[in-house]
């Protein structure tokens, strides 16, 4: 191949590319979006809790957040770590189902924590409830609930 063949395949090559956009990517038609909600904040054991849902297309992931209830006053010492049980369960209404249930223990520092439950897949047009639960001694769990209908 001679050189002026060569710079025209190059010449070629260099025009296909431009043609494509820079920031073009393929994206698959069936992409789903991921659509967090989050219940109201309930007091437990002293600290702040809230459970969250977070739903992409027909699954469900519940989690809870721990947190201190409000700020430390000045001056005062960290907050020493607390031992919590926690229980996070999730289940269809009007599935006549068990909800799933899962406790864990953690540990709760300064710092706020997520505590993540199964996920679950649930028909399309289902509304789905969570609770969480967070108990500490002598401090039982006094659960936050959250409720989402699944719309796919």
């Amino acid at each position: 191949m001679n050189r002026l063949a060569l710079l025209a395949a190059g010449t070629a090559g260099l025009a296909v590319f431009a043609i494509t956009p820079a920031g073009a990517t393929a994206q698959p038609a069936d992409t789903v979006a991921t659509v967090t909600s989050c219940g109201h904040s309930g007091l437990q054991a002293g600290l702040s809790t809230r459970l969250c849902a977070a739903v992409t297309g027909n699954t469900v992931e519940f989690y809870g957040t721990v947190g201190l209830a409000g700020p430390p006053s000045p001056g005062s010492p960290a907050p020493t770590p607390k031992e919590l049980i926690t229980t996070l369960s999730a289940e269809v209404i009007g599935a006549g189902a068990a909800p799933g249930t899962q406790t864990k223990w953690v540990t709760f520092t300064a710092a706020n924590l997520e505590v993540h439950g199964p996920v679950s897949t649930v028909p399309c047009g289902s509304t789905i409830r969570g609770t969480f639960g967070v108990a500490s001694f002598p401090h039982p769990a006094r659960p936050v609930v959250h409720e989402v209908t699944i719309t796919c």
